[in-house]
């Protein structure tokens, strides 16, 4: 629900208009299986307003982008000192196909191109939240 924009050494690589900004990140208990869940999830949540201004819209019946980030720091546990720990988070080898998974898949499900940042790359998130809502999903909690 906001118009975004990454951009990495100050060169613009991805941009949209309505539609979601997603922060994607992949723990090391993750799999395809949460890949396929997650993408359903995301491009079916009624979300968007209708025409009496309810939430009642998902990201597909409203024609909206997605923008999808990488996001390790989503991972974080900060239960013990005041460093966060990222030992849930899943290593390169493992997050970065499913990162791929994730875009691939949604692109398909909503039927267009879907906006990247860079995986592990130092960048710039600016968006412009409408609402604001922001909905943590978490595929180990389905329930």
């Amino acid at each position: 629900m906001s118009s975004a924009s990454v951009t990495i050494d100050g060169k613009v690589r991805s941009s949209i208009g309505l539609g979601l900004v997603i922060l994607l990140g992949v723990g090391h208990e993750d799999g395809p299986e949460d890949i396929d869940w997650l993408v359903k999830k995301t491009a079916a949540l009624r979300i968007f307003p209708d025409e009496d201004g309810v939430m009642n819209r998902s990201l597909v019946e409203v024609g909206g982008e997605a923008l999808v980030v990488s996001q390790f720091t989503l991972m974080a546990s900060t239960k013990k000192g005041n460093r966060p720990s990222y030992i849930k988070a899943a290593g390169h080898e493992l997050a970065v196909p499913l990162y791929e998974a994730f875009c691939a898949s949604l692109s398909e499900t909503i039927g267009r191109p879907v906006g990247t940042g860079e995986f592990g790359a130092d960048m710039k998130v600016a968006l412009v939240n409408d609402g604001p809502v922001t909905i943590c999903i978490d595929t180990k909690n389905k329930e």
